[in-house]
């Protein structure tokens, strides 16, 4: 097999989606402005890059297959959200059952991620990854995303009194355990 030389320059490029491959252009640009923001999201939820990345990009993957029957294309950014927040609970519980430990969810932290986070930052992310899962969701979606009641009460799918109690339960449980460190 040949390869010329503008492939082994660039062998990360991708071909142009087509012109009249719409879900392709627009997963793309949704992509290139929103997966490091949403990597960084799965990253707080499970506590390790590369399966982070692996949710993320399933996401993406997923808007895309069903491109076709989003109701509301404009909505896209939100569908994809909530598809990496299932995706990481979806991880979480399947390393539950793994480790056969319920309250087991998170891997251990590369040496790379610890060298890069202070050290009050990384109690601080430790605290949150000990949280129950539910609580850490509200917790990243209002203060990581900065989502109002409303877009978060709609990614957990619970009312929005719900999102303020369990976001009230998590700012204690925080202040508890950050208390006691």
């Amino acid at each position: 097999m040949e390869t010329n030389a503008a492939e082994v320059s660039q062998p990360h490029s991708r071909p142009a989606p087509s012109p009249d491959d719409e879900p392709a252009r627009a997963v793309t640009a949704l992509y290139e402005a929103h997966a490091l923001g949403l990597i960084r999201l799965a990253v707080v939820m499970l506590g390790d890059r590369g399966a982070a990345e692996d949710v993320v990009q399933e996401a993406f993957c997923g808007l895309y297959r069903r491109w076709h029957v989003l109701t509301d294309t404009e909505n896209a950014h939100r569908y994809v959200r909530s598809s990496v927040i299932n995706g990481c609970r979806t991880l979480l519980r399947r390393r539950a059952r793994q480790h056969g430990d319920p309250r087991w969810e998170l891997l251990e932290e590369s040496a790379e991620s610890a060298a890069l986070v202070s050290e009050e930052h990384r109690r601080v992310l430790e605290a949150i990854r000990s949280l129950p899962a539910r609580q850490r969701e509200a917790l990243v979606l209002r203060y990581y995303l900065d989502l109002d009641e409303g877009e978060i009460a709609a990614s957990m799918r619970v009312t929005r009194g719900t999102v303020k109690s369990t976001t009230s339960r998590a700012l204690a449980a925080l202040g508890r355990i950050l208390g006691e460190a």
